[in-house]
């Protein structure tokens, strides 16, 4: 009898959890119960027309986007069409991983209000045949869809459509993230203007699209109590600004001076999400900081913070800094050997940072003797080998080499500021944060307590 309850009970989990698994797909509308587009929007611009002839300028200017590798890539990137890759695109400005197992309720309302808007498209993509842009113009795309493509109807986007749609969800459940959603998302309709499978029309008018859906969805029961379920899930999940730590706090000795708060750094302006000059970090690597602060007090020195946590909004500030080639007031101080289009290639700049995760920390000594910054031989986010731990010698034994190769310029650092380079990293190892292998005042707790996590609320 227990075997035969034990078998009930498995088939009883089976059966609940496949219900749970077609629910996930289930849309809350019909598309007959969803607004007409064909009704709701403008046909797209005639091709006498000066919209349409702003359309083709817009498809010039895709095609010169193209030539930043950084901005081609995330075209690319874009062109994904599931739900998998849609939602691993918008994690990162969301501030959690998205996924079926990680946020269950969180991915039901997307991929359920997904299921519901995304059909939408259909009837003006038939209705209006409207040639695509890479047609047209008898050229090929960038993601290489020409083949699936051809033919299709181009207006409206389908991709902005599924983009703009889940930023409107997303940000419903996580309101703090908005803005940053709310940009990847723009930039994912941008990327079918670049990648030339779309007029910018088609773009422009499919987020008007999104919204009539979206405001659609507030009207069915079930979303509503789907969207309540997936906020209840973000704030159980969501750990913030309350489990990070002001520095100065736990660390009283060390000296804070704030680069990105200041107008002092390789972009030359206050960076987005940077309130206050102050430093935050998780508990634990405040913790291991603090062990480190007491190390070099006794040889004589102070620890000098420049950078700890930075919220995903100051990344995506840098990205799009890197990404305006021509804005190179910065570039005597920081970058001077280096053209800036290679900032992305050579991975001066990325989406995605440590620093983000709450546990990276950039610093440098301060001597207590002298009153003065140590001298390490290089300025902090000196973008070069320069920077690099190895240069002109050895980290893993310490030994000088005086190896400059690397250098483009033929500088050089002298035994003594190698050595200074030193006493910080053999600091911050001794007490659990591992290196960066280009970055000799980068250093990230080992046991860092999130992995992959990547918070937006502001330094404050």
């Amino acid at each position: 009898m227990r075997k035969i309850n034990q078998l009930w009970l498995l088939s009883a989990i089976l059966i609940l959890w496949g219900g749970m698994v077609a629910s996930a797909q289930q849309p809350y509308f019909t598309v007959d119960q969803m607004p007409d587009l064909i009704q709701c929007l403008p046909a797209p611009p005639a091709m006498d027309s000066p919209a349409f002839q702003y359309d083709k300028q817009r498809y010039k200017w895709g095609k010169q986007q193209r030539k930043n590798a950084e901005r081609a890539a995330m075209a690319i990137q874009d062109a994904g069409w599931t739900d998998e890759a849609l939602m691993a695109i918008l994690e990162v400005p969301f501030g959690m991983p998205l996924s079926a197992e990680a946020t269950p309720a969180i991915w039901n309302v997307a991929v359920r209000s997904l299921a519901t808007v995304s059909p939408m498209r259909v009837a003006p993509k038939a209705h209006y045949h409207r040639i695509r842009p890479f047609e047209y113009f008898k050229e090929r795309t960038l993601t290489g869809e020409d083949d699936e493509l051809r033919g299709e109807g181009s207006y409206p986007s389908g991709h902005t459509l599924r983009a703009w749609l889940s930023a409107l969800v997303l940000a419903a459940v996580n309101p703090d993230a908005a803005e940053a959603i709310y940009a990847r998302a723009w930039e994912c309709g941008e990327s079918r203007v670049i990648a030339g499978c779309h007029w910018q029309s088609d773009v422009d008018i499919t987020r008007a699209g999104a919204a009539i859906g979206f405001s659609t969805l507030q009207t069915s029961p079930e979303f509503q109590a789907d969207l309540a379920a997936a906020r209840e899930e973000f704030q159980r999940l969501s750990i913030g600004r309350d489990y990070f730590v002001s520095v100065t706090d736990v660390v009283p000795d060390v000296i804070l001076e704030i680069r990105y708060f200041g107008t002092y750094n390789f972009v030359g302006e206050r960076i987005d999400g940077y309130k206050a000059p102050t430093a935050l970090l998780t508990r634990e690597a405040a913790e291991a900081l603090k062990a480190v602060s007491d190390d070099v007090k006794a040889q004589g020195y102070r620890l000098k913070i420049y950078d700890a946590y930075r919220p995903q909004c100051g990344v995506d500030h840098f990205v799009r800094w890197a990404a305006s080639l021509p804005d190179t007031r910065m570039k005597p101080y920081f970058y001077p050997d280096l053209d800036k289009g290679v900032l992305f290639d050579q991975e001066y700049i990325m989406a995605k940072s440590g620093h983000t995760r709450g546990s990276t920390v950039d610093l440098t000594l301060f001597d207590m003797r002298t009153e003065k910054e140590v001298d390490m031989g290089g300025t902090f986010d000196w973008f070069g080998p320069e920077s690099h731990p190895d240069f002109c010698g050895n980290p893993e034994s310490g030994e000088y080499t005086g190896d400059n190769a690397k250098s483009p310029a033929g500088r050089s650092i002298t035994p003594e500021q190698f050595a200074n380079r030193m006493i910080l990293r053999a600091a911050m190892l001794r007490h659990g944060f591992k290196p960066l292998d280009t970055e000799w005042w980068h250093f990230t707790l080992s046991d860092e307590p999130f992995t992959d996590r990547y918070f937006n609320f502001p330094v404050e």
